[in-house]
């Protein structure tokens, strides 16, 4: 891709965790790991029974989601089976540039040609399927991320021609317009992530409602902190704002429900808030603080 944009290979594996092959992961660990005791460590971590509703099941494939050695685990399959393969036989295959993003097993590829992106996508089910993986058809798709064109006697306006967007991490990228009016790709919270974030506000909100009001808003900051460390970043001050509201609206509807003979309305709310409040929507991570880090 260039500056201008490309196209965009979304690819969504189907039940990672639950599908790795413990054989071709030995095989793969074999190429960095010599230790007879550590690979032994990790076929125990592998091994070990999976608890659920009071039944322990060993399974014979997978890598438990949320063990602390999946992570490791996964990036080294990976890296053998994806990265490399990408680097030594795709790249110099292709007629344009391309990259390759990869946290886990979530990854995107971009492409300058479309051409490009189509030939990996036809070829990348026969090589995840050599090693047990399958990719899900209905979320793997392309993308065109092209920036958009500004057709005659739109100068002013600045409109054109909607472009695609994708998501990726947690966050929806798409194009948009720098201060200085030129065109950038913006990253903001996906949708679906800002929901499920104040859905389960919600649902916390309304299980510890009889806290006390300062032992809740100190746990809310907390989760309001959390939120703002990852989603925090340059462009994306709308959706912080927008969570944060709706924190406060969550609170104030659940603390309602604990009196309900007396309304809290918004004026008392607000005098509330002046005496419990709730850290303000920051940016975390700002491209313009790392440009003028020495």
């Amino acid at each position: 891709m260039n500056s201008h944009g490309g196209w965009i290979l979304e690819v969504d594996i189907q039940k990672f965790f639950d599908t790795l092959d413990h054989a071709h992961l030995r095989r793969l660990i074999r190429h960095r790991v010599r230790d007879g005791v550590l690979t032994r460590l990790i076929g125990k971590w592998l091994k070990a029974g999976v608890l659920e509703q009071g039944a322990v099941t060993y399974p014979y494939t997978g890598s438990p989601q949320g063990g602390v050695i999946s992570p490791v685990l996964s990036n080294i399959f990976l890296h053998y089976v994806l990265d490399e393969w990408i680097e030594q036989v795709v790249k110099p295959r292709l007629r344009g540039k391309a990259f390759l993003i990869r946290y886990a097993d979530d990854f995107v590829m971009g492409f300058t040609h479309e051409e490009d992106a189509r030939r990996v996508l036809a070829v990348l089910p026969q090589r995840l399927g050599k090693y047990g993986l399958a990719i899900h058809p209905e979320k793997t798709r392309i993308i065109p991320f092209q920036q958009p064109v500004q057709a005659a006697g739109e100068k002013d306006a600045g409109l054109g021609p909607p472009a695609g967007t994708f998501t990726f991490l947690g966050f929806t990228h798409y194009w948009g317009r720098s201060p200085r009016g030129r065109w950038v790709v913006k990253r903001k919270t996906a949708s679906s992530r800002l929901s499920r974030a104040l859905q389960n506000i919600a649902l916390w909100c309304r299980a510890n409602r009889h806290r006390p009001v300062k032992e809740q808003q100190h746990l809310l900051s907390q989760k309001l902190r959390g939120h703002f460390a990852y989603y925090g970043i340059t462009g994306n001050s709308r959706s912080l704002a927008w969570f944060r509201f709706g924190v406060i609206r969550c609170w104030r509807k659940w603390l309602n429900r604990r009196n309900r003979e007396r309304c809290l309305d918004w004026n008392i709310f607000n005098r509330l808030l002046e005496r419990y409040p709730l850290p303000p929507a920051r940016v975390v991570h700002s491209v313009y603080h790392r440009a003028a880090s020495p």
